[in-house]
């Protein structure tokens, strides 16, 4: 058996692409997603996965963007207004990397015109040994209610930012934050579990995608943590 994988080492896939109306650039979409260089089995796993995440966001830039540049940009040509020149966006942040976990989200960014820039947001966290996603309940321990100590733990640091005038909320945050919770919306960094909610779910657009970082349970590190819970 070989050594139990503890980080992952990984390059930047970086892909571009450019969309035309009568040799005008009106779409531009700019893709970077994490690329390990291995060739164990985790590694061709992680690299088919991103580089199928990458063509699937080009293939939506085409599909869906692109038609909705080209009716600008006909829009544009016919009211004598600049042309415009749309751009989108798919990056990537790696959040944590130690102890046989490896974390990270990606981003996509639509600039399609005035008005705040559209965000979405994947986490994705990985066990190295197995080559696979590890499940947001893994993190918890078997049987602890997870899902209701998280909602507890997001509207308590909600509540602080508020009283702090750190953030602003929607009204009906508390009703959102619940409705709205997704389990697959998550990621590791140092500091404790990050989950993040959908862009306008429950706060307005300028505090782009609302992220609350809940402290790992006394102290343990999440590899820890995951055995537990596993």
């Amino acid at each position: 058996m070989g050594e139990r994988l503890e980080s992952l080492k990984t390059e930047p896939f970086a892909a571009e692409r450019e969309w035309t109306v009568e040799g005008v650039p009106v779409l531009s979409a700019a893709a970077q997603v994490p690329e390990p260089p291995g060739t164990d089995r985790t590694a061709r796993r992680i690299k088919r996965f991103y580089q199928l995440q990458c063509r699937s966001f080009l293939g939506y830039c085409q599909r869906y963007l692109f038609p909705q540049a080209a009716a600008e940009y006909r829009l544009a040509l016919e009211a004598s207004r600049p042309l415009p020149a749309f751009r989108a966006e798919l990056s990537y942040q790696v959040t944590y990397n130690r102890g046989g976990l490896w974390s990270l989200y990606t981003q996509v960014r639509e600039d399609m015109g005035p008005g705040p820039s559209p965000l979405t947001r994947r986490g994705d966290t990985w066990d190295l040994g197995t080559g696979y996603p590890v499940p947001l309940k893994d993190f918890f321990p078997a049987g602890a209610a997870w899902k209701k100590n998280i909602l507890t733990g997001a509207a308590e640091e909600i509540r602080r930012r508020e009283r702090a005038g750190a953030s602003r909320w929607r009204e009906d945050w508390r009703r959102e934050l619940r409705r709205r919770f997704n389990p697959q919306n998550f990621y590791l960094t140092e500091e404790g579990l990050a989950c993040f909610w959908p862009m306008y779910a429950i706060a307005p657009a300028a505090e782009g995608i609302p992220v609350v970082v809940l402290p790992y349970g006394e102290g343990a590190p999440p590899e820890q943590e995951t055995r537990q819970g596993a």
